[in-house]
């Protein structure tokens, strides 16, 4: 059936005037409400307002304006039911068939800093979601458009069908209708329920970004949803898994720590190797390829950087899975797009700072977990006043005591990272045994052919016995740094001493399961 009737009441105008233009010129009839009536009325459009649609005035401020009957009846009646078309007709209640309505911007509104209360409530819609609900529940006869984005399609179909739309169309306008809504719920409880901090709900609605490749493995299938794509781009290659989504993470932070030209290889998550230069990708990556030149194989390479075309060149000899970049020159664009496997994914610019107040978010059996990220605390903060041991730090050690704390809170725990001021040198993860990890990580030296005399040693955890700080010393290492905070911290530091270590308690341990 053609669309013969509208009602549009939106806060976003966005597009508004050429799809009201076009309903027009189809022959359509648009009832309209406060704002949106006289945004139509300026641009020469037709409109007729509610309020004498219905002859019941706008009250409290606007708060109330199509609660009534000839509105929700207008939207609910069911076209080809006998029954309800003689009480329309009846009480003079005429069939909308179109609806256009975006809410009151909530979302945007509680982002701002300093938001009142008040001021969030204001925001809080009521008409709108009524009205989008009562559209939907209809969508076999009435379309909805809940998104300006859906202008353009609306009306080409519109103008191919002689005013109508396709039920295969209203039906998923109708789902898109019902996410919003559910999203825009969401959004005032979760925000009432941080003003009142009773966390007594978590409640997520995030649409679908893309369907993944397959999950850990083929057998099992996995999406994505969210803003991922907003984040990321992607430039070639084959579809994301999900452990192409997670590496692709946990590189993009590793990275982000630095303010060097930085280049890190990772695999599964875990980094194989972190290099820093003051101006040359290309020595960034010589240093960190030099930690373990056999894990990279199908790993990740990731750099702070647009990738150069010298270093495109060097990388192109090796198996990757993904290489992350916040840009690319030309040259090396080409260069790396030859290779069919390699997926070219570019992060965007203050990727940091984007995602930087994300909750972290994962499965429990009969629902989830949430806690907050790992980004706002370091712990590097004053380190010459956290110093534990007789001999303090030299300068070149301190140096290399925060490059490895950075790094060390990026491997998998029991995680311990042996490093010089600008590189790593051995990586020890996820060991059960923290005295393993550091074994695993001077082996990891050795095999690579690296030397840890005059090395640093972070450790993402404490030392919970002195084994682990003098198997560090044995390998060469002159300076530690770690949480503290073992009942045995000081054997740890007797021990440190004796072997005239450099130990820092920074306070902040940095897990990560």
């Amino acid at each position: 059936m053609s669309i013969r009737k509208a009602l549009i009441s939106v806060s976003d105008k966005t597009g508004l005037e050429d799809f009201a233009q076009k309903l027009i010129e189809l022959g359509v009839e648009i009832l309209s409400t406060g704002g949106t009536a006289t945004f139509l009325r300026e641009a020469g459009i037709e409109v007729t307002d509610v309020s004498d649609y219905t002859g019941f005035p706008e009250l409290f401020d606007g708060r109330v304006k199509t609660l009534h009957p000839k509105v929700h009846g207008g939207l609910l009646q069911l076209r080809g039911d006998k029954k309800h078309q003689e009480q329309a007709k009846e009480n003079d209640i005429p069939a909308i068939d179109l609806l256009v309505v975006n809410l009151y911007p909530f979302e945007q509104t509680v982002a701002k800093e300093g938001v009142t209360l008040d001021e969030a409530i204001a925001q809080i819609d009521i008409g709108g979601p009524a009205l989008l609900r009562a559209g939907a529940k209809n969508y076999k006869d009435v379309t909805i458009i809940v998104d300006p984005a859906d202008y353009g399609k609306v009306a080409a179909e519109m103008e191919s069908h002689e005013g109508a739309t396709s039920l295969k169309m209203r039906e998923e306008l109708a789902i898109k209708v019902f996410q919003r809504t559910g999203q825009y719920d969401r959004a005032i409880a979760t925000f009432l329920n941080n003003e009142q901090e009773t966390e007594s709900v978590f409640s997520i609605s995030l649409p679908l970004a893309c369907h993944l490749r397959y999950g850990d493995n083929p057998h099992q299938e996995a999406n994505l949803y969210g803003n991922f794509n907003e984040l990321f781009t992607q430039l070639h290659g084959k579809d994301l898994s999900y452990t192409n989504v997670l590496d692709i993470q946990a590189a993009a932070d590793l990275v982000s720590e630095f303010r060097r030209p930085t280049v890190a290889i990772l695999k599964h998550t875990n980094p194989c190797g972190v290099g820093c230069d003051e101006d040359d990708l290309r020595e960034a990556w010589e240093k960190a390829f030099e930690t373990d030149r056999q894990a990279p194989f199908g790993g990740v390479i990731v750099c702070n950087r647009p990738m150069t075309e010298s270093l495109a060149r060097v990388i192109c000899g090796i198996f990757t899975d993904v290489i992350i970049a916040p840009g690319y020159e030309a040259e090396a664009r080409a260069m790396l797009q030859k290779k069919k496997n390699l997926r070219l994914i570019q992060v965007a610019n203050g990727y940091a700072d984007l995602v930087k107040d994300e909750k972290v978010v994962r499965s429990a059996p009969g629902g989830v977990m949430v806690m907050d990220n790992d980004r706002k605390t370091l712990g590097l903060t004053n380190l010459e006043e956290k110093v534990k041991t007789k001999r303090p730090p030299s300068k070149d050690e301190l140096e290399a005591m925060r490059f490895a704390w950075r790094v060390v809170r990026h491997v998998k725990s029991n995680a311990i990272v042996f490093c010089g001021k600008d590189r790593t040198l051995g990586i020890g993860a996820g060991q059960m045994s923290r005295v393993d990890s550091v074994r695993l990580a001077v082996w990891k030296a050795q095999q690579a052919g690296l030397s840890l005399e005059g090395s640093a040693v972070g450790s993402d955890a404490m030392f919970p016995f002195a084994d682990g700080l003098i198997a560090a010393a044995e390998a060469g290492a002159t300076a530690a740094i770690q949480p503290g905070g073992s009942v045995r911290d000081d054997e740890v530091i007797e021990a440190a001493n004796e072997r005239e270590v450099a130990m820092i308690f920074t306070g902040h341990r940095h897990f990560l399961h």
